[in-house]
């Protein structure tokens, strides 16, 4: 009996000591690349834009209250290979139409915000479920088919509330209702329902010269804890499984369907819930228009914390709305201080999110290419 080669790689030189060490930070900075650039433009737009920091923090403090359920919410169809959820616009429809019954029914207060939740569930778990079903038929192309059935949803959303609110629906309102008695007004005052959860806890005590919404971070903090609790159980581990590989999960015996549905109707459902907390801290909402950029400020967003269309963590998604909505409230002003053109950052802001969303699934589509491309070599 020969004894065994002893090649180069089983010897323990430096060299293969140090590589993985290497491999490793090379990783780590590019997956925190995007969020280190961001950070940097951050920055410079903050010197530029030469705000006070008590106005800055406040106005951050203010809409990471407001955004960040509605990013996390876009967490769970990551993890389970459904990519960034487009159609997260059809869980907003349904927490809005929540919101335009109970101010027809005039309940208002921390009661009306709860009762709008609860209301907003049957909603959002059917129109989630037949999301999923159309997505498991559409597997590999999930984001573009999201996108597409956002805008079909929002047709079905006018027509309701346009066109048969007043006829076929019932509703004598004259505060909600156009003068004609057939569709809703443009818009809809929710002083009924205004900060309704901001206010619930302390009615927002202030720390120093801070006004704090420690009732929607409370919900938010519970968020985060059911992201990171669901992903440990069995259902949050077949998810992980499906998004990894289908095909193995499935011949793994789990329901690879199933859970990619269960996945999208959660998304639905905090999607719905998290238009709620962004439209009860602004206190009034556009009827037929709120929804429409909640998608794509909330996927922007949870890129720029370094998520990935396959991978996204809790710290991406508050990592991303602190990035994102600095830039948000610097640019107008840095704009302005610069070049004397205000405009300049609303179309700084329109050109991030829709070009770090373009960004990536370039990148997305390089690197599943690259992949292909290494499995055929070997």
């Amino acid at each position: 009996m020969t004894a065994p080669k002893i090649t180069p790689q089983t010897l323990p030189d430096k060299t293969t000591e140090k590589t993985p060490q290497g491999s490793h930070l090379d990783r780590i900075l590019g997956e925190m690349s995007v969020p280190i650039f961001f950070a940097l433009l951050c920055f410079i737009g903050i010197i530029a834009a030469d705000l006070s920091p008590r106005f800055l923090v406040n106005e951050i403090i203010t809409r990471l209250a407001r955004n960040s359920f509605l990013v996390l919410s876009l967490i769970i169809p990551v993890i389970a290979g459904l990519g960034l959820n487009f159609g997260i616009v059809i869980g907003a429809m349904s927490g809005q139409a929540a919101l335009i019954i109970i101010t027809h029914l005039g309940i208002g207060g921390l009661p009306g915000f709860l009762l709008a939740a609860l209301i907003s569930v049957p909603f959002s778990v059917t129109l989630g479920w037949l999301t999923g079903q159309v997505l498991n038929r559409a597997k590999g192309r999930e984001m573009v088919t999201g996108y597409i059935l956002g805008f079909f949803a929002n047709g079905l959303y006018q027509l309701v509330f346009l066109v048969l609110v007043g006829t076929l629906i019932p509703m004598n309102n004259p505060k909600l209702m156009l003068s004609s008695g057939i569709g809703l007004r443009n818009t809809i005052d929710l002083i009924a329902v205004n900060r309704a959860l901001d206010n619930a806890l302390f009615n927002s005590v202030k720390l120093g010269a801070f006004k704090v919404p420690w009732a929607t971070f409370l919900v938010i903090g519970l968020l985060c804890l059911f992201t990171s609790y669901f992903t440990k159980t069995k259902l949050g581990q077949q998810m992980r499984a499906v998004g990894q590989d289908m095909h193995i999960a499935e011949v793994s015996g789990i329901n690879v369907n199933r859970t990619r549905l269960i996945a999208i109707i959660i998304s639905t459902v905090l999607g719905a819930w998290g238009q709620l907390i962004y439209l009860q801290n602004i206190g009034t909402f556009n009827t037929y228009n709120s929804h429409e950029q909640v998608g794509m400020f909330s996927i922007a967003a949870l890129l720029i914390g370094g998520a990935s269309i396959s991978k996204a963590t809790i710290w991406n998604a508050l990592l991303g709305v602190l990035l994102f909505h600095t830039l948000f409230v610097v640019s107008p002003l840095a704009g302005q201080r610069i070049l004397g053109i205000p405009q300049v950052g609303e179309y700084f802001r329109s050109f991030l999110a829709y070009g770090i969303i373009a960004v990536s699934l370039a990148l997305h589509a390089w690197q599943s290419r690259k992949k292909v491309e290494s499995k055929d070599k070997g």
